[in-house]
């Protein structure tokens, strides 16, 4: 068995904004009332992402450029390599699509990260999804089923901890070791009689990650 494995979303918790409403608010207009759709439970997650990504309607170039102006947390690239100085393999975990996911690690020289999320492409100015039914940690709501990634590294590594925000998030926390909640994730774990660690930023990851004796102190 492997030491420890740390394991995070990436919407809203790694970046400050979730890809889709970049989307949304510069291309696609239309996907405010899909959206509320979306958050009624009229359409699957991955249905709705699968419509705003292919709304683009813009050159790859044009695409990439936005991906690299997400925001994202200024305490992940010093968290990341502090977990991995520490013994720690770290994960991105998305129901998104790794697509702009590789763009941002690329972005920011963030190296030896595993990413385990929906297979995004470009194609005809817009992003797609390749998602398999057959995959086992297939999901007919979100494309990746979080929770059985979750169970699976349980069978690699002593510890498993993660990180995230929302919804989708809550299925995985079941699972960790130890679950770090920011933004509504916190409200929707406490409904559920799950414990977690309420956190505003990685630092406050990093910060209990050290307290926990996890990682040394910096």
């Amino acid at each position: 068995m492997k030491k420890w494995a740390f394991v995070s979303d990436f919407d809203g918790t790694i970046s400050n904004k979730d890809f889709y409403w970049v989307i949304i608010e510069k291309y696609f207009p239309e996907g405010e009332e899909l959206f509320k759709k979306w958050k009624a439970g009229q359409m699957e997650d991955i249905d709705f992402l699968s419509t705003v990504f292919s709304s683009i309607n813009q050159d790859e170039e044009q695409i990439i450029k936005d991906i690299l102006d997400i925001p994202i947390d200024e305490y992940v690239p010093s968290l990341i390599h502090h977990v991995q100085q520490n013994g720690g393999d770290v994960y991105i975990l998305s129901a998104g699509t790794d697509y702009y996911i590789h763009h941002i690690l690329q972005k920011y020289d963030i190296q030896n990260v595993t990413v385990l999320s929906n297979e995004g492409y470009y194609h005809n100015q817009n992003l797609h999804m390749n998602i398999n039914p057959e995959h086992r940690h297939y999901s007919e709501r979100y494309g990746i089923d979080k929770s059985k990634v979750i169970q699976e590294l349980q069978t690699e590594y002593d510890t498993v901890h993660f990180v995230g925000d929302s919804e989708p998030d809550s299925h995985p926390a079941v699972y960790a070791d130890l679950t770090f909640a920011k933004d509504a994730l916190q409200d929707i774990l406490e409904a559920k009689n799950i414990s977690f660690n309420p956190v505003n930023d990685f630092r406050d990851v990093e910060d209990t990650l050290i307290q926990k004796g996890f990682m040394a102190d910096v």
